[in-house]
């Protein structure tokens, strides 16, 4: 599976880069899947449906399907974070799945930065991000993009990713 990540500091641009990159790519005929790692508590179901119920009554996984779409949840019940591995194995094959976060992981990555946010870059200390997108000048041992270049950036990823 081809994989590219997204990363960057708290308000960096990342979820931005990210769907803009996924309708570019997309929009060239290609399929893409999306990783979103988050470091607060969130959920995706509602209190009072029925998937909630199950999951409160204790069950470890609650698939929610209809005729548009279907939604595994599974609730770790103090288990370890499982690892971005094994979560990519559940994925269906796709051409390319864009990573937000995960920014310790070896993947590929490019980093979205915002000079606003004060925060320093991750990519002088990181081989494996492979560029920057910014909406500033820099000047680094890598390629640096405008943090609003969709175009250039997809097209940067997609050369790195061989499609």
């Amino acid at each position: 599976m081809r994989l590219y990540g997204v990363v960057g500091w708290k308000n960096a641009g990342k979820t931005g880069l990210m769907e803009r990159l996924v309708t570019e790519i997309v929009g060239r005929g290609f399929t893409v899947s999306t990783v979103k790692h988050a470091h607060h508590v969130f959920d995706v179901d509602k209190p009072g449906k029925d998937s909630h119920r199950h999951r409160q009554a204790g069950a470890t996984e609650v698939l929610l399907a209809s005729g548009k779409r279907f939604a595994l949840m599974h609730e770790l019940r103090g288990a370890e974070e499982p690892t971005l591995d094994l979560l990519l194995a559940k994925l269906a094959p796709v051409d390319l799945v864009l990573i937000e976060g995960y920014k310790r992981d070896t993947h590929p990555k490019i980093e979205a930065h915002r000079a606003v946010t004060g925060n320093g870059l991750i990519a002088p200390e990181d081989p494996t991000i492979r560029a920057v997108a910014s909406d500033s000048a820099l000047t680094l041992d890598r390629p640096v993009f405008d943090l609003d270049d969709t175009h250039a950036i997809a097209d940067f990823i997609l050369s790195e990713v061989g499609l």
